[in-house]
């Protein structure tokens, strides 16, 4: 006769857990993945304090061509030294492919391009909060798909 490690609930022989705390723990991993999504998106990782404050100050304007398409060469070309405006060159590749892979779905029909449009508003969040980021000088990851990197 075997019981359950968690509540004490006479369980058969060779299970551990009994069917009732299985789902409770589903439920808290479902609750946890949540929860850090949520997490990520409100409070995402800030690096400004890796940067030096003169290559921020001196190039903050020019990193935020990088969120607003094709422009991520910008800061790209005319800061090359720069590992902050790097950085926001980064970001803003990370989404622009994000928005291209988008573009694609919405070659699908109907779900295509339900999903395209979310991508779409997501992206158009994302490229806000980047421009704001990179003008108040700050080196703060996108959500969810800020932790990329392509340039080292």
């Amino acid at each position: 006769m075997a019981f359950c490690k968690n509540c004490g609930t006479q369980i058969p022989d060779g299970t551990e857990l009994c069917q009732n705390c299985a789902n409770q723990g589903a439920a808290n991993n479902f609750q946890n993945a949540a929860n850090n999504v949520v997490n990520d998106f409100t409070n995402p990782t800030d690096e400004t304090g890796a940067f030096d404050p003169a290559d921020i100050e001196a190039t903050k304007i020019m990193s935020l061509f990088a969120y607003l398409g094709i422009l991520f060469l910008i800061p790209l070309l005319a800061c090359k030294d720069s590992a902050f405006a790097r950085f926001h060159a980064n970001q803003g590749i990370v989404l622009f492919i994000f928005g291209i892979i988008g573009g694609v779905v919405a070659v699908i029909p109907f779900l295509g391009w339900i999903l395209s449009g979310a991508v779409g508003i997501f992206s158009l969040v994302l490229t806000i909060m980047g421009i704001i980021n990179a003008c108040q000088g700050k080196a703060k990851r996108l959500p969810l798909i800020g932790k990329i990197t392509i340039l080292k």
